[in-house]
């Protein structure tokens, strides 16, 4: 099972207000293992930087303006996520960037179907706690060290780890094959501490034989004697 989860920031909170995105990070989960395999880029919006999204992104309308546009890597980025999952937290924010995006090229847009809403997950698992990611990640023990500002990749990773605690516990394929190497490692000692004996003798001796061919004679017929003959 194929999963990408995915982080985008953006100049702003609405698309309808001519708000773009900046940044989009991607991370691969295959049967919900990272695999390593990332997407990231940084996009000119073609436009100016609000002073409010730069404080919590930290990207500049000058550090922007040599990067490409979203046009440009539109195909590249559609190839990466391919048909699978998309792990997002608030993930309604997002896909209105994304699909505003794909629109303006007369893209057909992401369906909300493949959407899995971290945020949902942790609301129906947290009530009334807040899910904020930082939070998330306080409440899992996840390390925020590495975070200063939100940046979609690291955000990304992140996310990634939250998930995996909100679906039953981080990479339960290396959990079970843990668990099978440790019933493999039980199995190999026991065998070790089992003894050797050698083969016992089970062939009847003549006085057995005899008894047993006198009480058959005792039958009337007997089953035995007849596949004996």
């Amino acid at each position: 099972m194929r999963e990408i989860v995915l982080d985008t920031e953006t100049t702003g909170l609405d698309p309808a207000f001519g708000h773009r995105i900046v940044e989009i990070g991607c991370v691969e989960l295959y049967n919900h293992v990272p695999t390593q395999r990332t997407f990231h880029c940084y996009v000119n919006p073609e436009r100016d930087m609000p002073e409010e999204a730069f404080r919590v992104h930290g990207l500049s309308a000058d550090f922007l303006a040599d990067k490409p546009r979203f046009a440009d890597i539109c195909d590249d980025f559609l190839e990466f996520i391919g048909d699978a999952p998309l792990v997002i937290h608030n993930g309604a924010f997002d896909m209105k960037f994304l699909n505003a995006e794909f629109g303006l090229l007369k893209r057909p847009p992401l369906p909300m179907e493949r959407l899995i809403c971290t945020l949902e997950l942790s609301r129906k698992r947290f009530a009334g706690a807040s899910n904020s990611l930082d939070a998330l990640c306080r409440r899992f023990d996840i390390d925020l060290s590495g975070r200063d500002k939100h940046g979609a990749l690291i955000d990304c990773f992140l996310l990634a780890d939250v998930y995996l605690e909100l679906v039953g516990g981080r990479q339960p394929g290396l959990a079970l094959a843990a668990e099978l190497e440790s019933s493999a490692s039980v199995i190999s000692l026991n065998a070790a501490r089992r003894k050797v004996r050698p083969p016992r003798p089970h062939a009847a001796t003549e006085e057995e034989l005899a008894a047993h061919a006198a009480f058959l004679k005792q039958l009337d017929n007997p089953l035995w004697l007849s596949r004996m003959d």
